[in-house]
């Protein structure tokens, strides 16, 4: 019983703080020139914000699903290792023929392209 009511005291003071930020940040006064850029006294030149490479991000999500790939075979090995040899190549199999399957579309589609052909 100590440990449920440790972990409901925790998350009580979690949910408080949280509580507490938040009323905080809506009381704030926000001005315009507050949440700008600084530029010296200068009217800003150009937005603060840069412009995204859409295909980056594209490689990036690639390179993400395929760590969490990792991820996932690893413990799979354990439990081919530990004696559920049958269950363990199907769900390998089925893994890695979704993920080769999602790569040859996202190949064919052209996400992996670096650069794009003029």
């Amino acid at each position: 019983m100590s440990l449920f009511l440790s972990v409901f005291v925790f998350w009580l003071i979690a949910g408080g703080l949280m509580s507490v930020c938040i009323v905080l940040s809506m009381m704030g006064q926000w001005n315009r020139e507050g949440v700008s850029p600084y530029e010296c006294g200068f009217d800003p030149i150009l937005s603060a914000r840069s412009s995204f490479s859409l295909r980056f991000f594209l490689l990036g999500v690639l390179f993400l699903v395929f760590d969490v790939e990792v991820v996932m075979v690893v413990p799979l090995l354990f439990v081919l290792y530990g004696g559920m040899k049958v269950v363990g190549v199907v769900c390998l199999v089925g893994f890695l023929h979704i993920l080769t399957v999602g790569c040859l579309y996202e190949r064919r589609d052209g996400s992996m392209d670096w650069v794009s052909e003029l």
